[in-house]
């Protein structure tokens, strides 16, 4: 799978490498009237007749420069693999006057076990990206849409079982950020508002033969605290300008993703939320007190150990924090409109900013004999 979430930021990663035997596809040729079967491997013998044109079953004539590739003994594909990106889905759930909704943005993506449609423009195993994006509102509609992964789960599964030479399918599912409107602390039946708090997604991934890989994962969750926060005691040297800052703004943008080990009884909506939880609670702390944070670095680190502390099915998580500055003002210049230190007004810079990010796995524990 790939870190990071780089699916769900929209630069969609290749199918991983592998390797695979050539298959030898087969060519028609239309002898007076009538088709006939011949292997490639007769392209160069005598028992063609190069007049005559050479034809599909459905009658469309193949490429013939792509058929006659004579590069395949210097260069061999790596990553290959396409589907179809951003199929928007809404689905409600009707429960009398009760409705749910989950508003979804789909990607599928599928490897055949053969490369024919690469190499000689044979298309005859291609399963259409439009067909991929009828299949996410019929299983939409046969099944309900539960979780984001689950829905992964079963797209993944309908691929490989309607269609033996799939070898592997790829899917990315992003969720809307709505939630129930309320009047005066009363749940509305039916009316939604949308609140971006974070974006929620995930990828599910799998080989035939093989269980399913499943990621969750949240974004652009931006948070800001005012204190406790400080920076001290890094390198001193001749290249460092920065100050030590013992009391300062902290603010970034929470990317995380974690890595399950099993979808056997997994509540993949609680679990999102309780990341979500991790993530703030060791952020912000308690409302009256908060919490003390020496660095973005320990921040980052006791939120994935929390969150590892608390659902025994992640065995491993990531976060990236980019810094998200806000620099004091110096307005010691103009003591005639303003007096006292400023602790007030600040200045936001998105540009240049620092990076901070890290996984963290569960130790694989052996026993001693």
């Amino acid at each position: 799978m790939s870190k990071l979430g780089s699916l769900a930021d929209g630069s969609l990663s290749l199918m991983s490498r592998r390797n695979h035997s050539r298959k030898t596809s087969s060519l028609y040729v239309i002898p007076e009237g009538k088709l006939s079967l011949m292997k490639n491997n007769d392209a160069l013998g005598k028992n063609i007749d190069f007049g005559k044109p050479v034809l599909y079953r459905n009658g469309i004539q193949p490429n013939p420069i792509a058929s006659r590739d004579d590069g395949r003994d210097k260069y061999e594909l790596g990553s290959y693999g396409y589907g179809k990106s951003s199929v928007k889905l809404l689905h409600v759930h009707r429960d009398g006057a009760y409705h749910d909704i989950r508003e979804y943005e789909v990607d599928t993506h599928l490897r055949l076990n053969s490369q024919k449609d690469y190499l000689e423009g044979d298309n005859r195993d291609i399963i259409a990206t439009d067909s991929q994006k009828n299949t996410v509102y019929l299983l939409a509609k046969k099944y309900g849409v539960k979780s984001p992964e689950e829905f992964g789960i079963l797209l993944c599964a309908h691929f490989l079982y309607t269609y033996k030479h799939v070898e592997e399918v790829n899917v990315n599912v992003l969720e809307y950020p709505w939630s129930r409107h309320e009047v005066n602390g009363v749940a509305h039946n039916h009316a939604f508002v949308f609140s971006p708090t974070a974006i929620r997604y995930c990828q599910v991934s799998q080989l035939r033969n093989e269980s399913p890989k499943i990621r969750g994962g949240l974004k652009d969750l931006r948070v800001l605290k005012t204190t406790q926060s400080s920076f001290t005691d890094f390198i001193q040297d001749e290249y460092r300008t920065l100050p030590d800052a013992n009391d300062r703004i902290f603010s970034t943008v929470v990317t995380a993703s974690w890595d399950f080990s099993t979808a056997s009884g997994v509540n993949f909506d609680q679990v999102w939320q309780t990341v979500k939880d991790c993530i703030l609670e060791n952020f912000a702390g308690p409302p009256e007190t908060g919490i003390y944070s020496p660095s973005v670095q320990n921040t980052l680190y006791l939120a994935e150990k929390n969150v590892l502390d608390k659902v025994d099915q992640i065995y491993s998580i990531e976060m990236k924090m980019p810094n998200k500055h806000y620099f004091d003002i110096d307005l010691t210049k103009f003591q005639k409109v303003v007096q006292g230190e400023n602790k007030e007004v600040y200045l936001p810079v998105d540009k240049p900013s620092g990076i901070i990010y890290a996984q963290l796995d569960r130790k694989v524990t052996t026993s001693k004999l």
